[in-house]
Protein backbone atom coordinates (compact mmCIF):
# COMPACT_ATOMS: atom_id res chain seq x y z
CA UNK A 1 0.00 0.00 0.00
CA UNK A 2 1.33 3.44 -0.93
CA UNK A 3 2.71 5.10 2.21
CA UNK A 4 1.11 8.44 1.29
CA UNK A 5 -2.27 6.71 1.25
CA UNK A 6 -1.51 5.09 4.61
CA UNK A 7 -0.70 8.47 6.08
CA UNK A 8 -3.86 10.03 4.63
CA UNK A 9 -6.12 7.27 5.93
CA UNK A 10 -4.46 7.10 9.33
CA UNK A 11 -4.71 10.85 9.87
CA UNK A 12 -8.40 11.25 9.07
CA UNK A 13 -9.92 12.88 12.13
CA UNK A 14 -13.64 12.71 11.26
CA UNK A 15 -15.09 10.53 14.09
CA UNK A 16 -17.62 8.89 11.74
CA UNK A 17 -14.78 7.68 9.53
CA UNK A 18 -12.44 6.41 12.23
CA UNK A 19 -13.81 2.86 12.40
CA UNK A 20 -14.01 2.57 8.63
CA UNK A 21 -10.55 4.08 8.27
CA UNK A 22 -9.07 1.47 10.61
CA UNK A 23 -10.76 -1.41 8.83
CA UNK A 24 -9.75 -0.19 5.37
CA UNK A 25 -6.18 0.40 6.49
CA UNK A 26 -5.82 -3.04 8.08
CA UNK A 27 -7.47 -4.83 5.17
CA UNK A 28 -5.29 -3.05 2.65
CA UNK A 29 -2.11 -3.74 4.59
CA UNK A 30 -2.98 -7.42 4.99
CA UNK A 31 -3.75 -7.78 1.32
CA UNK A 32 -0.82 -5.86 -0.10
CA UNK A 33 2.00 -4.77 2.17
CA UNK A 34 2.49 -7.65 4.58
CA UNK A 35 2.94 -10.98 2.82
CA UNK A 36 5.31 -10.89 -0.16
CA UNK A 37 3.66 -11.96 -3.39
CA UNK A 38 5.07 -14.91 -5.28
CA UNK A 39 6.27 -12.53 -7.97
CA UNK A 40 8.22 -10.64 -5.30
CA UNK A 41 10.17 -13.30 -3.36
CA UNK A 42 12.14 -12.39 -0.28
CA UNK A 43 15.72 -11.34 -1.03
CA UNK A 44 17.88 -14.40 -0.51
CA UNK A 45 20.85 -12.46 0.84
CA UNK A 46 19.01 -10.70 3.68
CA UNK A 47 18.19 -12.08 7.15
CA UNK A 48 14.55 -13.12 7.52
CA UNK A 49 12.39 -11.47 10.19
CA UNK A 50 8.86 -12.60 11.06
CA UNK A 51 6.46 -10.23 12.84
CA UNK A 52 3.61 -11.88 14.75
CA UNK A 53 0.88 -9.74 16.24
CA UNK A 54 -2.49 -8.00 16.00
CA UNK A 55 -3.55 -4.86 14.14
CA UNK A 56 -0.96 -2.75 15.94
CA UNK A 57 1.86 -4.79 14.40
CA UNK A 58 -0.01 -4.81 11.09
CA UNK A 59 -0.04 -1.01 11.28
CA UNK A 60 3.69 -0.50 11.87
CA UNK A 61 5.02 -3.32 9.67
CA UNK A 62 5.01 -1.28 6.42
CA UNK A 63 7.09 1.41 8.10
CA UNK A 64 9.41 -1.22 9.56
CA UNK A 65 9.87 -2.82 6.15
CA UNK A 66 10.85 0.54 4.73
CA UNK A 67 13.28 1.30 7.56
CA UNK A 68 15.05 -2.06 7.17
CA UNK A 69 14.60 -2.56 3.43
CA UNK A 70 18.36 -2.91 2.81
CA UNK A 71 19.11 -4.83 6.01
CA UNK A 72 16.39 -7.44 6.53
CA UNK A 73 13.42 -9.07 4.83
CA UNK A 74 10.45 -8.25 7.06
CA UNK A 75 7.33 -10.44 6.87
CA UNK A 76 4.10 -10.24 8.83
CA UNK A 77 2.05 -13.43 8.87
CA UNK A 78 -1.20 -13.22 6.92
CA UNK A 79 -4.06 -11.90 9.02
CA UNK A 80 -4.41 -10.83 12.64
CA UNK A 81 -2.84 -12.84 15.48
CA UNK A 82 -5.77 -11.84 17.72
CA UNK A 83 -5.41 -13.45 21.17
CA UNK A 84 -3.15 -16.17 22.58
CA UNK A 85 -5.81 -18.82 21.92
CA UNK A 86 -5.66 -18.01 18.22
CA UNK A 87 -1.88 -18.14 18.42
CA UNK A 88 -1.95 -21.67 19.80
CA UNK A 89 -4.17 -22.77 16.92
CA UNK A 90 -2.32 -21.04 14.08
CA UNK A 91 1.31 -20.60 15.12
CA UNK A 92 2.61 -23.55 13.12
CA UNK A 93 0.85 -22.20 10.02
CA UNK A 94 2.37 -18.76 10.53
CA UNK A 95 5.86 -20.13 11.06
CA UNK A 96 5.66 -22.04 7.79
CA UNK A 97 8.86 -23.70 6.67
CA UNK A 98 10.79 -21.68 9.21
CA UNK A 99 14.36 -20.54 8.67
CA UNK A 100 13.58 -17.27 10.44
CA UNK A 101 16.55 -15.36 11.82
CA UNK A 102 14.42 -13.20 14.11
CA UNK A 103 10.82 -13.48 15.29
CA UNK A 104 9.22 -10.51 17.05
CA UNK A 105 5.89 -11.47 18.59
CA UNK A 106 3.05 -10.09 20.70
CA UNK A 107 -0.35 -11.01 22.08
CA UNK A 108 -2.28 -8.88 24.55
CA UNK A 109 -4.85 -6.34 23.39
CA UNK A 110 -7.26 -9.03 22.25
CA UNK A 111 -6.67 -11.14 25.35
CA UNK A 112 -7.58 -8.34 27.74
CA UNK A 113 -10.63 -7.24 25.75
CA UNK A 114 -14.20 -7.67 27.02
CA UNK A 115 -16.85 -8.53 24.44
CA UNK A 116 -20.63 -8.92 24.58
CA UNK A 117 -22.81 -10.43 21.84
CA UNK A 118 -25.33 -7.57 22.05
CA UNK A 119 -22.77 -4.78 21.83
CA UNK A 120 -23.15 -2.48 18.83
CA UNK A 121 -19.55 -1.28 19.09
CA UNK A 122 -17.12 -2.50 16.43
CA UNK A 123 -15.78 -5.89 17.54
CA UNK A 124 -18.69 -6.23 20.02
CA UNK A 125 -16.47 -4.63 22.64
CA UNK A 126 -18.15 -3.92 25.99
CA UNK A 127 -16.13 -3.64 29.20
CA UNK A 128 -19.26 -3.11 31.31
CA UNK A 129 -21.33 -6.16 30.30
CA UNK A 130 -18.82 -8.21 28.36
CA UNK A 131 -16.78 -11.31 29.09
CA UNK A 132 -13.00 -11.14 29.29
CA UNK A 133 -11.40 -12.94 26.36
CA UNK A 134 -8.47 -14.43 28.27
CA UNK A 135 -8.01 -14.37 32.04
CA UNK A 136 -4.59 -13.45 33.39
CA UNK A 137 -4.03 -17.04 34.49
CA UNK A 138 -4.93 -18.43 31.07
CA UNK A 139 -2.88 -15.74 29.36
CA UNK A 140 0.20 -16.85 31.30
CA UNK A 141 -0.40 -20.51 30.48
CA UNK A 142 -0.99 -19.81 26.78
CA UNK A 143 2.03 -17.54 26.51
CA UNK A 144 4.28 -20.17 28.12
CA UNK A 145 3.18 -22.68 25.47
CA UNK A 146 3.67 -20.18 22.65
CA UNK A 147 7.16 -19.26 23.83
CA UNK A 148 8.06 -22.94 24.11
CA UNK A 149 7.01 -23.51 20.50
CA UNK A 150 8.79 -20.38 19.26
CA UNK A 151 12.03 -21.51 20.91
CA UNK A 152 11.98 -24.61 18.71
CA UNK A 153 12.53 -22.40 15.65
CA UNK A 154 16.03 -21.47 16.89
CA UNK A 155 15.31 -17.91 15.77
CA UNK A 156 16.32 -14.91 17.85
CA UNK A 157 13.10 -14.09 19.72
CA UNK A 158 11.89 -10.62 20.67
CA UNK A 159 8.78 -9.86 22.70
CA UNK A 160 7.01 -6.63 21.71
CA UNK A 161 5.02 -5.64 24.75
CA UNK A 162 1.41 -4.48 24.51
CA UNK A 163 0.72 -0.84 23.73
CA UNK A 164 -1.39 1.41 25.92
CA UNK A 165 -5.11 1.04 26.55
CA UNK A 166 -6.22 4.68 26.36
CA UNK A 167 -8.94 6.21 28.51
CA UNK A 168 -12.42 5.65 27.12
CA UNK A 169 -11.66 2.45 25.21
CA UNK A 170 -15.00 0.63 24.79
CA UNK A 171 -13.90 -2.92 25.54
CA UNK A 172 -10.67 -2.57 27.45
CA UNK A 173 -9.94 -1.27 30.94
CA UNK A 174 -7.19 1.23 31.66
CA UNK A 175 -4.22 -0.38 33.34
CA UNK A 176 -4.90 -3.90 32.08
CA UNK A 177 -2.13 -3.46 29.54
CA UNK A 178 0.29 -3.00 32.44
CA UNK A 179 -0.95 -6.10 34.27
CA UNK A 180 -0.78 -8.32 31.21
CA UNK A 181 2.62 -6.92 30.30
CA UNK A 182 3.88 -7.75 33.79
CA UNK A 183 2.83 -11.37 33.27
CA UNK A 184 4.54 -11.46 29.89
CA UNK A 185 7.70 -9.80 31.22
CA UNK A 186 8.12 -12.49 33.88
CA UNK A 187 7.85 -15.20 31.23
CA UNK A 188 10.30 -13.44 28.92
CA UNK A 189 12.78 -12.89 31.76
CA UNK A 190 12.82 -16.60 32.55
CA UNK A 191 13.46 -17.36 28.89
CA UNK A 192 15.96 -14.50 28.48
CA UNK A 193 13.92 -13.01 25.64
CA UNK A 194 14.55 -9.27 25.08
CA UNK A 195 11.59 -6.89 25.07
CA UNK A 196 10.71 -4.13 22.64
CA UNK A 197 9.06 -1.63 24.97
CA UNK A 198 6.23 -0.28 22.84
CA UNK A 199 4.07 0.34 25.92
CA UNK A 200 6.28 3.03 27.44
CA UNK A 201 6.64 4.64 24.02
CA UNK A 202 2.89 4.65 23.37
CA UNK A 203 2.25 6.17 26.80
CA UNK A 204 4.31 9.17 25.72
CA UNK A 205 2.15 9.80 22.65
CA UNK A 206 0.01 12.91 22.36
CA UNK A 207 -3.55 12.94 20.96
CA UNK A 208 -2.31 13.35 17.37
CA UNK A 209 -0.68 9.91 17.55
CA UNK A 210 -4.06 8.16 17.96
CA UNK A 211 -6.69 7.91 15.25
CA UNK A 212 -9.38 8.91 17.77
CA UNK A 213 -9.86 9.41 21.52
CA UNK A 214 -10.26 6.07 23.27
CA UNK A 215 -8.95 4.13 20.27
CA UNK A 216 -5.98 1.75 20.59
CA UNK A 217 -4.95 2.34 16.97
CA UNK A 218 -2.51 4.97 15.82
CA UNK A 219 -2.03 7.54 13.11
CA UNK A 220 0.83 7.29 10.63
CA UNK A 221 2.90 9.34 13.06
CA UNK A 222 2.31 6.81 15.82
CA UNK A 223 3.00 3.75 13.69
CA UNK A 224 6.19 5.30 12.38
CA UNK A 225 7.41 5.86 15.95
CA UNK A 226 6.59 2.26 16.90
CA UNK A 227 8.43 1.03 13.80
CA UNK A 228 11.57 2.94 14.75
CA UNK A 229 11.62 1.28 18.17
CA UNK A 230 11.06 -2.16 16.64
CA UNK A 231 13.82 -1.43 14.13
CA UNK A 232 16.36 -0.83 16.91
CA UNK A 233 15.46 -4.11 18.63
CA UNK A 234 15.71 -6.10 15.41
CA UNK A 235 19.04 -4.52 14.47
CA UNK A 236 20.39 -5.47 17.88
CA UNK A 237 19.16 -9.07 17.51
CA UNK A 238 20.77 -9.31 14.09
CA UNK A 239 23.90 -7.50 15.30
CA UNK A 240 23.46 -4.93 12.56
CA UNK A 241 24.89 -1.42 12.57
CA UNK A 242 22.07 1.13 13.09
Amino acid sequence: MNMDVVALLANLRNPWLNGLTTLLFIASVQADAIVPKQSQPLPQDLPRVLIIGDSISIGYTPYLKELLREKAAIVHHRGNAEHTGTGLKKLDEWLGAGNWDVIQFNWGLWDLCYRHPDSKVQGRRDKERGTLTTTETQYAQNLELLVSRLKQTNAQLIWANTTIVPAGEAGRKEGDDLRYNEIAHEIMARSEIPITDLNTLSRSFGPDYFIAPGNVHFTAKGYDALAHTAKSAIEKALQLTP
